[in-house]
């Protein structure tokens, strides 16, 4: 039988430790609001899972169950960290600070602004594929950029989330650099094995590569405003 300590079950027992912290933060959390937004925004980005191939082997080449990742570019593992990280990001601020939901008024959602609001969703997708199809970047590159500039796009029509945007993006950063310690601490060596750091900057900052703390940020900014965007609500303060 395998041990959960060999290389090839790396990839599937980090995503569980994910899995792990997610079902802490949902258990915590004290509102029936936030829960279901947790839950449904998991599983919207658990699809994410089927953006690997853009990452694999360019960024990076784990070992994956059944070998998926080297034989496919896709594996089972990636839906199962899309979904952890997706409900995570969405819910931070939300865990630290007692927020109410509340339906945005007619009058709100004419704002002006408001008539970019699908582009403001669709602009990281589209700059990601932009720059994949036409820079010679890395794509975790055009990811970081993408969701960066798509983040700036969220906040310029919901001003009133951008207190709930930079706050998730520095605490996810944190909860995913802690997280990201516990596979350096599992598996001694397995970034240096796979991830194709001669491909990227090479920088590791505590043992993680500095692109990994580039996209946690750059994703707790923008996917922290996803729920309320598609769904036309507001927080509150309690």
């Amino acid at each position: 039988m395998n041990s959960i300590h060999e290389p090839q079950l790396a990839w599937l027992f980090w995503s569980l430790i994910l899995i792990l912290i997610w079902a802490v933060i949902y258990a915590l959390l004290k509102s029936k609001e936030s829960k279901k937004e947790m839950l449904l925004v998991s599983l919207w980005t658990a699809l994410f899972g089927l953006t690997e191939p853009f990452f694999v082997p360019a960024y990076w080449n784990p070992p994956s169950l059944f070998d998926l990742a080297h034989r496919t570019g896709f594996d089972i593992e990636s839906f199962i960290f899309s979904f952890g990280i997706g409900g995570i990001a969405v819910v931070v601020y939300e865990y630290i600070n007692r927020v109410s939901h509340e339906r945005m008024e007619t009058h709100e959602r004419h704002l002006s602004r408001h008539r970019y609001h699908l582009l403001s969703i669709l602009s990281s997708p589209l700059i990601f594929l932009a720059l994949f199809f036409t820079a010679s970047l890395n794509p975790i590159y055009s990811a970081i950029i993408a969701m960066t500039i798509g983040g700036f796009a969220a906040w310029y029509c919901r001003p009133d989330l951008k207190k709930k945007m930079i706050s998730s993006a520095f605490v996810f950063l944190g909860i995913y650099f802690v997280y990201f310690i516990t596979l350096i601490a599992l598996y001694p060596g397995y970034v240096e094995q796979v991830w194709n750091l001669k491909a990227i900057s090479g920088i590791l900052i505590s043992g993680i590569p500095l692109e990994e703390l580039l996209f946690a940020f750059s994703f707790g900014f923008i996917w922290s405003s996803i729920y309320e965007h598609f769904t036309w609500r507001k927080i509150k303060n309690l």
